[in-house]
């Protein structure tokens, strides 16, 4: 019997793990040139990865804080559907970035990309500093405002004020990842996250308990290790994007103010911030219907949500790997290849997050159980997590569809969607639901599951009548 050939370049596997290899390189290809297949998954690999210590940041975090008891998580909970409005400016900025330096980098025009970036940078630290210090002088007020009772609010005042009045460590780091996504450089983006949410994972328990030299400073410790690690993060990004590795090389000429391309950067982003605000504040409303059921529905809801961000958060690497393509390519001039990367993306986003979906499905007790013993808690998080997963695999469609209208710098379509789904959708549903039907929590996770399937399967259509493919930026 004769020995089976040697590998060749040709074998699929070989070529499969090669072009992994290759991806975490952080090698500069033309993205408007390579075979489709191989241009998503040089960008995917590093994207997925960067959400992937994304999402365990998350689930480890709020791991920790669950030893704390309820009120530190319900703590937590609130904050973060606070700064989750920090986020939908900073990610609607973000949205502006990817596609124009996107569409800069697939036009050959590195300066002008580097110039949108300087300013992108600038009009990022303008913006987060002045949200930090307005947020964080009201701390416990907003606290009150989200339904929080007094012991929850003496609680997680200082926590409160330290993740609001240090938002710029996130904000920027957002702003930059874009930057560098939009550039093709993803593997920067991803070795920032690994860094700065690894320094979180590490210093958090830290400072929570007080371990070693470090005080024991309970649910305020996780949100001074998160800003310490997240602020280092920063750091190495500005460091490369002097000019150590990146693709988009921002000198000190292209941080003087520019008020005409920040204007033109503000029109590409004011629908971006738009669309994440309504997608935001839907949450906020969804955690202030909680809040009337108490403390247990608000930490089962936050252990649940955590757990389906640590999947989604990978998907959305998927969908960002997508939206890159589209930028660049349809820079290039090529709108029937941006269409094509869309349709591959969304067809692997849809065959994880249906793995995913039905794991969380049958496993939703014993996942909910890592995270807490408290009888009521637990049967809340079992319950939403039961209910929110099952339709992840219209949720990874639609994470591409929107990926690739922000891409193309459409950023208008999204917010339209939002607006209908979530805002006169997810609400109001949820209320009805949750109280006048008399279904409670239920009827509150019930909501989440049936507006992000009619987001999706809503802009599946827009997506195929194409008018994405006409956006200038």
């Amino acid at each position: 019997m004769s020995e089976p050939a040697p590998a060749t370049p040709s074998d699929p596997a070989q070529s499969f793990w090669g072009s992994v290899r290759q991806a975490l390189r952080g090698e500069h290809h033309d993205f408007t040139a390579l075979p489709l297949n191989r241009a998503v998954l040089l960008l995917a690999v590093p994207m997925v990865l960067e959400m992937i210590m994304e999402s365990l940041f998350a689930v480890v975090d709020v791991f920790w804080v669950a030893h704390l008891g309820r009120e530190a998580i319900a703590v937590v909970g609130l904050t973060e559907s606070i700064m989750t409005l920090v986020y939908a400016v900073a990610i609607g900025i973000s949205f502006a970035a990817t596609a124009i330096v996107a569409r800069r980098i697939g036009e050959g025009d590195p300066e002008r990309a580097a110039q949108a970036a300087g300013q992108i940078v600038l009009l990022g630290v303008v913006v987060s500093a002045g949200l930090g210090v307005l947020l964080a002088s009201f701390a416990a007020e907003i606290l009150r405002l989200m339904g929080a009772d007094a012991s929850v609010v003496t609680l997680g005042t200082d926590f409160a004020r330290v993740m609001l009045g240090g938002n710029a460590t996130v904000f920027l780091i957002f702003l930059i990842n874009a930057i560098f996504r939009g550039a093709g450089d993803a593997v920067l983006a991803m070795r920032t996250l690994w860094l700065a949410n690894a320094l979180n994972i590490v210093l958090g328990p830290c400072f929570i308990f007080g371990w070693g030299p470090l005080p024991e400073m309970g649910v305020t410790g996780a949100a001074v290790g998160t800003n310490i690690g997240r602020g280092v993060g920063v750091l190495y990004q500005l460091w490369h994007l002097a000019g150590h590795r990146s693709r988009v090389r921002v000198r000190l000429r292209h941080l003087r103010p520019d008020l005409e391309l920040i204007t033109s950067i503000m029109r590409t982003a004011g629908n971006g911030v738009a669309q994440l605000l309504i997608s935001t504040t839907s949450w906020v409303g969804l955690f202030k219907i909680l809040a009337v059921f108490g403390s247990s529905a608000l930490a089962g809801y936050t252990i649940a949500i955590r757990v389906v961000m640590f999947a989604l958060m990978p998907a959305w690497g998927l969908a960002n790997a997508g939206a890159t393509l589209v930028g660049q390519n349809l820079g290039a001039g090529k709108p029937d290849r941006a269409e094509a990367a869309v349709r591959i993306a969304t067809k692997f986003n849809m065959i994880f997050l249906g793995v995913v979906g039905l794991v969380f499905v049958i496993g939703a007790h014993p996942l909910a159980g890592l995270f807490t013993s408290d009888p009521e808690v637990l049967a809340h998080a079992r319950q939403a997590l039961w209910v929110i997963s099952l339709a992840f695999p219209l949720y990874a469609a639609g994470m591409c569809f929107e990926g690739a209208f922000n891409g193309s710098g459409d950023t208008w379509t999204p917010t339209r969607l939002n607006f209908f789904c979530l805002w006169l959708g997810q609400v109001p549903l949820g209320w009805v639901l949750a109280r006048p039907l008399g279904l409670g929590p239920l009827g509150v996770y019930l909501a989440v599951t049936i507006s992000f399937s009619a987001l999706a399967l809503w802009g599946a259509v827009l997506f195929k009548r194409g008018r994405w493919k006409e956006k200038k930026v």
